[in-house]
This record gives C-alpha cells, sequence and structure tokens, in this order.
C-alpha cells in the first residue's frame, strides 16, 4: 500500500539542528500563517549541543525569535593564557539543545498547517520536494538542506577543532561566576589547547577541554578524565556528570566554493555558513533564518541575498587565511601565542571577528605588529602532503 500524501507547503527544512530550527522559528515568527514543515532524524530537534553567542550577535530584529531560546547570560567572560589574563566586557549568552527542542515543539504546536516529524530522515532531496525515508514525499517551492558538518564538502582542510564537554552538577556553589571562553593555562599537548568553562547555575557548570589539531582523533575516556581533573583545580566539587558533549569540526583552508542560490539550499554547517576559525554557527545561522524569513518564496534569493552571501565569503576566506597562517606557520605547542595576541586587541574588534563582520580596519589590526613568537614560514605543514586522517 502506497504510503499517505502529506499535504503541501511553504517551505520544507531537512535537519533539526540549530540552522533548521532557527530557520523555522525565524519564518513562523514574520510569517504567522506560512506552511513550514521540519524533517528531524533525532528522536528530538536540536541533538546533544550547547550553543553560545555574543549578545551584540543578534540584531533588534530578531530578539523576539532568539530570547526564549536563551538558557544562561553573563555581562562578561574571562580569557586567560601564560602571559595574558583579561575580563571582557562583552555580554554572553548560551542555548541547551533541551531548551531549543522545546521552544522549536511548542513553537510548531501553535502553527496550524506546519508539521515537525522527527524520527524520520530524508532520502531524496529535490529543489521543489523531499522525499522521506518511509517514501512520503513532502512538496513545497522552497526546500533548505540544514544537515550538519558531516555533509559540508571543504576540500583539503587545516585542521579540527574537537572537544569533549561535560555538564556536572556540583556539591556546593561554584565559585566561578563568569564564563571563561579560554583558559590556556594548561600543558599544550595536541595543538592549542584550552578549557571552555559555563557557569549554567549556581550548582551546574559546563566544562570543555578543546584542542584546535593537526588530527580528528578523539579520545573520549581520556579527555573525559582530564575535564574532571580540570574542574577539581578550579574548586569544583562533582556531585555527579549530568551530560557529556563530543564534537570534531573540521576547519577550512579555502574560501567556500560556488553556493546555491536556488532551492535546495544547503545551509547550516553543511552549506559553509559558519566561521571557519572557530566553529561558531549562530551569528550566521540567524542571518541566513533572518533573510529567508523576510524573503519566504520566490524572492528569497535576490540581491539583498547576493550581497549576504557575498559577504560571507569575504569573510569566510579571511578565516581561511588565518587558518592556512595557524596551521602551517606555527608547531602545534606554539599555537597559543596566536590566541593570546589575538585577545589583547580592542574589544570591538574581538566581538566583530567572532561575529564575523570583520572590517578592513580590523583585519589589518588582526595582522599587523610583531609576529607571535613562534612564527616560521619553515614549519613543516601536513596540509596538502595527505598525512591529515
Amino acid at each position: 500500500m502506497l504510503p499517505a500524501p502529506l499535504p503541501h507547503f511553504d517551505l520544507v527544512l531537512v535537519g533539526g539542528g540549530l540552522q533548521g530550527g532557527l530557520l523555522a522559528l525565524a519564518v513562523l515568527e514574520r510569517n504567522p500563517g506560512a506552511r513550514v514543515a521540519l524533517v528531524e532524524r533525532g528522536p528530538r530537534v536540536g541533538g546533544n549541543h550547547t550553543w553560545s553567542f555574543h549578545a551584540g550577535d543578534v540584531p533588534a530584529a530578531a530578539e523576539r525569535v532568539v530570547e526564549p531560546l536563551i538558557d544562561a547570560s553573563w555581562p562578561a567572560y574571562d580569557v586567560a593564557f601564560p602571559g595574558l589574563e583579561r575580563t571582557l566586557a562583552s555580554p554572553y549568552r548560551t542555548i541547551s539543545s533541551a531548551r531549543f527542542a522545546t521552544v522549536v515543539e511548542e513553537r510548531f504546536a501553535r502553527a496550524p498547517g506546519s508539521l515537525l516529524l522527527t524520527g524520520t530522515g530524508a532520502s531524496d532531496v529535490q529543489p521543489d520536494s523531499v522525499t522521506l525515508d518511509d517514501g512520503r514525499r513532502i512538496q513545497a517551492p522552497l526546500v533548505i538542506d540544514a544537515r550538519g558538518p558531516e555533509r559540508a564538502s571543504l576540500g583539503t582542510v587545516a585542521g579540527y577543532q574537537k572537544f569533549v564537554g561535560l555538564e556536572l552538577e556540583l556539591e556546593a556553589t561554584s565559585p566561578v561566576t563568569r564564563p571563561m571562553l579560554m583558559d590556556a593555562r594548561v600543558p599544550q599537548t595536541d595543538g592549542f589547547r584550552f578549557f571552555y568553562v559555563l557557569p549554567l547555575a549556581e550548582r551546574r557548570v559546563l566544562v570543555e577541554d578543546t584542542y584546535f589539531a593537526d588530527g580528528s582523533r578523539l579520545d573520549v575516556p581520556a579527555l573525559r578524565s582530564e575535564v574532571l581533573a580540570y574542574a577539581g583545580r578550579q574548586g569544583l566539587r562533582v556531585a555527579r556528570v549530568l551530560r557529556e558533549e563530543t564534537g570534531v569540526l573540521p576547519l577550512p583552508v579555502r574560501g567556500l566554493g560556488e553556493a546555491p542560490s536556488a532551492s535546495p539550499l544547503s545551509a547550516g554547517y553543511g552549506g559553509g555558513f559558519f566561521h571557519p576559525v572557530t566553529g561558531y554557527s549562530f551569528p550566521v545561522a540567524l542571518r541566513v533564518a533572518l533573510h529567508v524569513a523576510k524573503h519566504l518564496g520566490p524572492g528569497a534569493f535576490g540581491r539583498e541575498w547576493d550581497a549576504l552571501l557575498g559577504e560571507h565569503r569575504r569573510q569566510f576566506r579571511f578565516g581561511a587565511h588565518l587558518n592556512r597562517l595557524l596551521f602551517r606557520a606555527f608547531r602545534p605547542e606554539d599555537r597559543w601565542n596566536v590566541l593570546e595576541r589575538f585577545y589583547r586587541l580592542p574589544e570591538p574588534t574581538i566581538r566583530r571577528f567572532y561575529a564575523l563582520t570583520t572590517t578592513p580596519t580590523d583585519r589589518l589590526r588582526i595582522f599587523c605588529g610583531r609576529p607571535p613568537r613562534g612564527f616560521s614560514l619553515r614549519v613543516p605543514s601536513p596540509i596538502g602532503a595527505g598525512a591529515l586522517p
């Protein structure tokens, strides 16, 4: 028996991660009567992630979309290196996948004519339709494929950002009250290494052991032990581990190739809409979501889209160039010097760098001056030599 047909929609989204969820929320906020279908292979949207961003990444027009997603926020954050400790007065926000899933599910429940399908994947994605694994077909004039990093076509990569994070319940109030975005005062093994700490509540904290490494191998049991040891050194008395999060993100060495300006659009990390140096995806994912919400329908890929895509290409190309320098011109154990130097820059330059909105002046500031210690054009590089896994 043939599967029952599904109704037609205005927009079909494949993948319920950050990009797919933001698209759905932004479209339904601006176009309450829109018929949106979101297809997610997992049991819930959002997966198992933590997404953080700087408050300045969110334009006023998007506050109604983003505000319900925020789990925790802080007025400032810290960084620490062997020769630098600094507090930056830039408000910082974080979103958990659990809260993200709840907000998206509740929004679909209030959207007659829209459909959230979880527990099923897409076997075929076409410009005007998506075929599900069970044979059903969903039709719409606009299809956006927002599946994850595994679909990214980056060619040769510079290296990898990889991490193991543990969300910890504490026995007592955490002595850490602000996010520590980078604590690089640790042994520099397997590339540039730092700990990332988010005090989510009085007795709940996320601690990640993060590496910018040449290889993609991730020894989860070993890094799990490193996280718990670091937590102990910071005075965090661990009662139990609530959740574990891991990631291995490829970092590009070249600019973006040709991106489609027609349905089906490949968006999110898989489409190259992410920060090429940090792996941050929130600011760019939000820009794509706001654009589609404003131009839902045949006009989605006009002049404004060309301008958005052109600026993203310029920023991405600059980031890929930084990756080449970081991984080619510095030995793994010396890479921390690059980031310590970066965090001596003016705060607005740092904010714009994370938001992928650097100006020509910002780019000059990042490059000008004495090179960080360890810089050498003669450092052996695995890039292009077939040594990367």
